[in-house]
């Protein structure tokens, strides 16, 4: 049986689709047994970048989880290949592009799509729901980068019922420990900078496997 094909996508910039990336994929490699895959489809390569300071720090192995490229309308052909042999692949697409974004959706069990509890932010992410939407993906937002007591947080939460997607209950907070742990090669969940931004991810990631069934 093939593997489950997870896309990070989101047309606004700067909405965390790495961060997001790299701790799924780091919550899902540390289940007795799975193989993890993620395929960086962004010409910024940020993706790629991380995981090459993962492999100085913890060998070629990186912590049972295999790494590609892809272009755009490679990507489905790409994600497919590798969810023969993976039990998860998680797509890290690029921002502000539908011809290299859509491929990668169609392919997809799930999109996930990182949205900053910002009315700007929630305004750029219809078009990318919209795109899930189209392509008959199961797509749900994630409120990530939430500050602590953040006004606006329910207000977002409320709007997002509208947009025909699914809101996932878990939540990312608005810490520092996500981008340093990032900068090692690493995640929050190893580090333990923050119990409480480990505990997020791996709630976050219970929560989308638990979908996928």
């Amino acid at each position: 049986m093939a593997g489950k094909i997870i896309t990070i996508a989101q047309q606004k910039g700067g909405s965390g689709k790495t961060t997001l990336a790299a701790h799924l994929a780091v919550a899902w490699s540390r289940k007795p047994g799975m193989r993890v895959a993620i395929l960086d489809i962004d010409p910024q390569g940020s993706l790629g970048e991380w995981f090459e300071a993962r492999e100085e720090r913890l060998g070629e192995e990186a912590g049972n989880i295999s790494f590609r490229t892809a272009s755009g309308w490679g990507s489905r052909r790409e994600a497919r290949s590798l969810a023969r042999d993976h039990d998860f692949v998680i797509v890290d697409t690029p921002p502000k592009s539908d011809r290299d974004g859509r491929p990668a959706m169609e392919a997809a069990d799930l999109v996930a799509i990182p949205v900053q509890p910002s009315p700007v932010d929630l305004w750029a992410t219809e078009p990318t729901v919209e795109m899930a939407v189209a392509e008959g993906a199961l797509a749900i937002l994630v409120l990530n980068r939430v500050p602590p007591r953040a006004r606006l947080t329910k207000e977002m939460a409320d709007a997002m019922t509208e947009f025909g997607a699914k809101s996932a209950k878990a939540r990312l907070g608005n810490r520092v420990a996500f981008a340093a742990s990032m900068g090692q090669g690493s995640t929050v969940l190893e580090t333990r900078l923050s119990a409480k931004a480990a505990d997020e991810v791996e709630a976050l990631a219970k929560e989308l496997l638990k979908q996928m069934k």
